[in-house]
């Protein structure tokens, strides 16, 4: 294994609480609960779950592993681990492609992260106070077609994401996830108090843990395992990145599950807290992306204490926010500061206002540009697309055959501290079943 070469996480723990907080972003609070909303629950829970036990800890743990072995950025990883194993340079690409997703990622998901910042002012300001449905749609709608205010919150989003990144991996990546983890798990938990003092938590939990397995179709099976991949920030560079700071006496199979049990146990409690809420007044579980944005408000609006638990909700959702976004920035930094001679601040800055700059494309395409499309869809619903459906399932596929087919399978059994009966369970999980799964999702996106 190559010698320590930079930065590392201070102990085992800050890493957990960075890499899990890479994972615990709006993937969690909002993709997960429109998705479960969107494709009838419990089936689309439990279908879930085995997709991250299947295909989402194989693809971690690889990740990790090549960015340990590599200690390097994404790209310099898999070309020097290519060449030290006889195999062509072009693995680059996979690292290119991981660095690239996470540039574009960060773009479209800092104008999200604006939206949030903007309703959390606007908890505070009590602007949801008895909305209906048509005020608060129309709320909505009147953000977006604003350039300016979408604008100021983009760019206010960008300037802490550069002010946690700047510090480095331990005084900003992993000080910021000490802080932030915690008060988005205390937020959570405040927010599921209150869940079960409505009258419908019982409902809210069966509709997410009882299964109408009648609701269980192909769609609901992808959906599924495409928030499995997505939710674990795989094929966006950021685990190779991470993986690249840890130390040798990090167990990595160990390590990835408890990730992945506190992303799936705060998903599911994002779940616990949402949908009491909305079926307390009577509101569409199966709203889609609008279910944060546009339905919640309506309830904060209308009920007692509704400003607070909406600063509450609002403030999660933004916490959620920064702790991937500082994680999507750090792939594109730590390349840009072993490739050129930039320091660490400077390679923040450079990529933080590149991001930026294809950002502000992204929030125009929601109003002064919403004429603007590629491949007919605008500039925001082409990079979510292209990044989602084409960038994430070839960078974690490369990043899984990579593994399995080309690093020595008895180094890799003895870091992953397995016997020789699991090891080939291990094996066939990485060599076929994950690399399969990612398959069917990229297929299943175009058609």
């Amino acid at each position: 294994m190559a010698k320590l070469a930079h930065a590392q996480w201070s102990s085992r723990m800050g890493f957990v609480l960075a890499a899990a907080g890479s994972a615990v972003g709006l993937g969690n609070i909002w993709r997960f609960s429109y998705l479960t909303g969107e494709s009838g629950g419990a089936a689309f829970v439990l279908v879930y779950l085995a997709c991250v036990a299947l295909v989402g800890l194989p693809i971690l743990v690889a990740e990790w592993m090549i960015g340990r072995r590599g200690q390097k950025n994404p790209i310099n990883t898999m070309a020097d681990l290519a060449t030290r194993h006889g195999r062509s340079r072009s693995w680059a690409l996979v690292g290119v492609s991981g660095v690239l997703a996470a540039f574009l990622i960060l773009s479209f998901y800092s104008v999200i992260g604006g939206w949030s910042l903007n309703y959390t002012l606007g908890s505070v300001m009590g602007s949801f106070t008895a909305q209906d449905a048509d005020a608060s749609g129309a709320a909505f709608e009147g953000l977006l077609g604003d350039p300016e205010t979408l604008l100021i919150w983009h760019t206010l989003f960008m300037v802490l994401v550069v002010g946690i990144v700047a510090r480095g991996v331990t005084k900003g990546l992993e000080a910021a996830a000490r802080v932030l983890m915690p008060l988005l798990v205390v937020l959570l938990l405040i927010l599921v108090g209150y869940g079960a003092t409505s009258g419908f938590f019982g409902e809210a939990f069966s509709f997410m843990f009882s299964p109408d397995w009648g609701a269980l179709d192909g769609s609901v099976m992808l959906a599924a395992m495409g928030q499995a991949f997505f939710t674990l920030s795989l094929g966006m560079g950021i685990m190779m990145a991470y993986g690249s700071y840890l130390g040798e006496d990090v167990n990595l199979l160990s390590t990835a599950r408890t990730v992945i049990v506190l992303d799936t146990v705060i998903a599911l409690l994002a779940g616990l807290a949402i949908f009491p809420i909305v079926f307390a007044n009577g509101l569409d579980a199966s709203s889609g992306p609008g279910l944060i944005f546009v339905t919640l408000p309506i309830a904060f609006g209308n009920m007692v204490g509704g400003s607070l638990l909406g600063l509450a909700f609002f403030l999660l959702l933004t916490f959620a926010a920064l702790t991937s976004a500082i994680s999507l920035l750090e792939p594109v930094v730590e390349t840009l500061e072993e490739r050129t001679p930039l320091s660490r601040l400077g390679s923040t800055l450079v990529g933080a206002v590149a991001v930026w700059l294809v950002g502000i494309a992204a929030l125009l395409s929601f109003n002064v540009w919403a004429d603007v499309s590629i491949l007919g869809l605008n500039i925001f619903d082409f990079l979510d697309t292209f990044t989602g459906k084409v960038l994430l399932p070839l960078t974690g596929l490369g990043a899984i055959v990579f593994y399995s087919r080309c690093l020595e399978k008895e180094e890799a059994r003895r870091e992953l501290a397995m016997d020789v009966y699991d090891y080939s369970l291990w094996n066939l999980l990485t060599k076929y079943v994950a690399p399969l799964g990612v398959i069917v999702v990229f297929l299943a996106g175009f058609l």
